[in-house]
């Protein structure tokens, strides 16, 4: 379906460095017919706007009320057939976890009515909570991982899809025959992601290591070969949890550490995303660094599973780039608007350990929820910001307007505005007390895929 000049009216909100949202009141984004952002015009009279020429004729989507566009949100890891599981975690730690959960239901996708039924429940969640960019884990089966492909483009989401790889340490009813494989298999999905998008418009194949304990090193080194060969990016997990660096230490007794499993492999690059990152020695984030490699944070999950909680603010003073992933099943949400207000939340934690400075604000979140996360996929130049020449993936986000009545006007979800409060004070409500009730429509690439 063809797009047509647009022009978005009304307040915005994006980041604009790691430390400031910037906060437009009275704007308009024109949004052209490739979905790419034409103009930005700030301090406009919103009821009685006129249109630069050739815009004249443009369709006008307007906020008036205490509403703002916000950037798409990115999640940056994520487990699409562990959705069933959400919220569901009893008081397993890391290793039994998937034992007990996660391998029973992953193994399921063998059969494609399951994929089907669960994937499109999974990709319609994500964008009715705003996430345009999702970074996926499917399982090992190729038909399955395909298929969320498939579902990714037709619902309109950016997506990293990549078929989950292991050979040791999973059921023998749930893993990969040989190194030869796991590459043949990893092939195949990367071949049906160039066939159905070739231009990589929406969705990139990822190669996809489940982590090192489930890996042979030989089925590492054969997937460091592959991604360097065909260029796509790399997930897989690192140092989430401290019997899982334990365990890796004894699968892989000549390395340095779990950072240096990878790089060992040729998989630690600057397009590689590493989740959790929660008990990185020092020596391993000036590794990750030197390669290039960023980092999935995942708070929710990490408290949910008792893995620990990330020294967020020492990675990014590190220099490393750091987005935010849900990680479901491992964390209970789907939304990444959770992970933020869980962002600065853990980062309290840490701060009662390590000082005042360990502390992340709202708009610290909201950067490596949007910003941050762009640039972990690679898409920063694409994504994450309102900008000439971005792609328009944003969200209208509507709050709730409390009447001197003390009632509703509308029905906003669960945030309610008095009127008093700053423009700050809005988003940081939204932040804390928000939910998918406040996202009203969602749009990748100027093309609508959500509408309440």
């Amino acid at each position: 379906m063809a797009l047509e000049k647009t022009i978005y009216l009304g307040p915005f909100v994006h980041s604009k460095t790691l430390n400031e949202l910037d906060i437009c009141t009275t704007g308009a984004i024109g949004v052209d017919e490739s979905g790419k952002i034409s103009f930005i015009d700030r301090d406009v009279p919103l009821t009685d706007y006129t249109a630069p020429p050739p815009w004249s004729t443009a369709k006008i989507i307007r906020i008036t009320d205490t509403g703002f566009f916000f950037p798409g949100f990115i999640d940056t890891h994520t487990h699409a057939p562990q959705y069933p599981n959400a919220g569901i975690f009893g008081s397993s730690t890391l290793l039994n976890w998937l034992e007990t959960y996660t391998f029973p239901t992953e193994s399921s996708f063998s059969s494609l009515a399951t994929a089907q039924r669960i994937y499109t429940r999974v990709v319609s969640r994500l964008l009715s909570h705003g996430t345009t960019t999702a970074a996926y884990y499917a399982t090992t089966h190729v038909p399955a991982t395909n298929l969320l492909a498939d579902i990714c483009l037709a619902k309109g989401q950016r997506a990293l899809v990549g078929r989950v790889c292991m050979d040791q340490l999973s059921p023998p009813y749930y893993r990969d025959a040989s190194p030869e494989t796991a590459v043949k298999d990893t092939q195949a999905c990367i071949d049906h992601v160039g066939a159905i998008d070739p231009s990589s418009t929406l969705i990139t194949a990822v190669v996809t290591p489940r982590f090192a304990p489930s890996c042979s090193a030989e089925v590492l080194a054969h997937l460091g070969a592959l991604a360097r060969e065909t260029g796509v990016p790399v997930q897989t997990h690192i140092a989430e949890n401290v019997d899982e660096i334990a365990l890796v230490k004894s699968l892989f007794p000549s390395s340095k550490s779990y950072a240096d499993v990878y790089d060992t492999a040729g998989l630690l690059t600057p397009k590689t995303i590493l989740a959790h990152a929660v008990h990185l020695s020092p020596d391993e984030v000036e590794l990750v660094r030197s390669r290039g490699a960023k980092i999935a944070h995942c708070p929710c999950s990490n408290t949910c599973l008792t893995s620990g909680a990330a020294p967020v603010r020492e990675m990014l003073d590190a220099g490393l780039e750091i987005g935010l992933g849900t990680d479901v099943s491992g964390g209970y949400s789907p939304s990444i608007l959770e992970e933020v207000r869980q962002c600065v939340l853990v980062s309290r934690h840490v701060a009662m350990e390590k000082g005042e400075k360990a502390k992340l604000s709202v708009a610290e979140a909201l950067y490596l929820a949007t910003r941050g996360g762009a640039r972990v996929v690679g898409m920063q130049d694409r994504i994450g910001g309102f900008e000439v020449g971005m792609e328009w993936d944003a969200q209208m986000i509507r709050l709730g307007s409390v009447q001197e009545s003390g009632e509703m006007e509308g029905e906003m979800g669960p945030v309610d505005i008095f009127g008093k409060e700053s423009w700050e004070d809005r988003v940081a409500k939204w932040v804390f007390n928000g939910d998918d009730r406040n996202t009203e429509k969602v749009w990748v690439k100027g093309r609508l895929v959500h509408s309440r």
